[in-house]
């Protein structure tokens, strides 16, 4: 039961949980002891309070799960963990993940309140009506990098970042759910999730194409627009790695078909992986080195 426990709470996904580090390494402040441990430490607890959630989504959606080719598998779908267990773990989480939240700081706590608030609506109702549910969906990566800020005291995030992180997380959402219509079928989907049966596959082009160009926009702006950049533009130099990024998620959702879980894409995928460990480098060099 352990095991399955540990499964249900998705360790795989804690990978999105590292948002909160951008505004450590974008305020340069990466290097200083006190914003890394807070940072490290609100990574811990962005763990917990997600996990609640992971286990709260499934034990709503388990009924729905068992007729998904690969949800139904999950612990709770499957039968392998209880719900009395579940549901246990899930609030002993939520409760340790607010408590250590406001003792990091005042706004942090909200931060994480906000987060898990959102995510019992999304569970319960929000996430059945057509294109909020995506929309909510960025809102939790973009609450991560919020919680960053407030814990660093970040002075010179630049906003353009706060602009970028919603078109990649909305990015990202679409994706997955371009991904469902396909493994689903247009006219199975609804039996998933109701939400479904609003989108076609037509629409969620649209809105990829959309996406890509402002995401590569906006990062392009930011690399010579952003005050807090080295002069010489060199943050430019870090531009092919986000169009190569969008590019092969692309051949994957398109080519592959492939996009349903996005952390485990992105270990599964080796230049998937090797572009953002690239540019996470290249990154670091330009704002510590430059």
């Amino acid at each position: 039961m352990l095991r399955a426990l540990l499964k249900a709470m998705r360790p795989k996904q804690w990978l999105k949980n590292g948002f909160v580090f951008l505004a450590l390494v974008f305020d340069e402040k990466l290097l200083q002891p006190g914003p890394t441990v807070r940072t490290v430490l609100a990574f811990v607890m962005f763990c917990l309070a997600s996990s609640s959630v992971y286990l709260l989504n499934d034990l709503v959606d388990r009924e729905k799960d068992r007729q998904h080719p690969t949800k139904q598998h999950r612990p709770l779908a499957s039968g392998t963990l209880s719900p009395q267990v579940a549901v246990v773990a899930a609030i002993i989480s939520a409760l340790i993940s607010l408590l250590a939240a406001f003792w990091l700081g005042f706004g942090f706590g909200l931060v994480i309140a906000s987060y898990l608030v959102l995510n019992i609506a999304y569970s319960f109702w929000l996430k059945h009506i057509v294109i909020i549910d995506v929309f909510l969906v960025a809102s939790f990566y973009l609450l991560r990098v919020v919680a960053g800020v407030f814990l660093v005291q970040a002075e010179r995030f630049s906003p353009w970042l706060y602009i970028l992180i919603t078109l990649l997380a909305l990015f990202i959402a679409i994706g997955k759910r371009h991904h469902e219509l396909t493994l689903l079928g247009e006219d199975n989907a609804n039996a998933h999730r109701s939400s479904l049966e609003e989108y076609n596959q037509r629409l969620l082009d649209s809105m990829i194409v959309m996406l890509t160009s402002a995401a590569t926009i906006a990062y392009s702006l930011y690399t010579f627009s952003a005050p807090n950049l080295p002069a010489n533009h060199t943050m430019m130099l870090t531009i092919p790695f986000v169009l190569y990024f969008f590019f092969r998620y692309l051949y994957l959702i398109y080519v592959r078909h492939e996009g349903g879980e996005p952390e485990e894409l992105l270990f599964r995928d080796r230049p998937l992986l090797a572009c953002v460990a690239l540019w996470g480098l290249a990154v670091v060099v330009v704002l510590y080195v430059f």
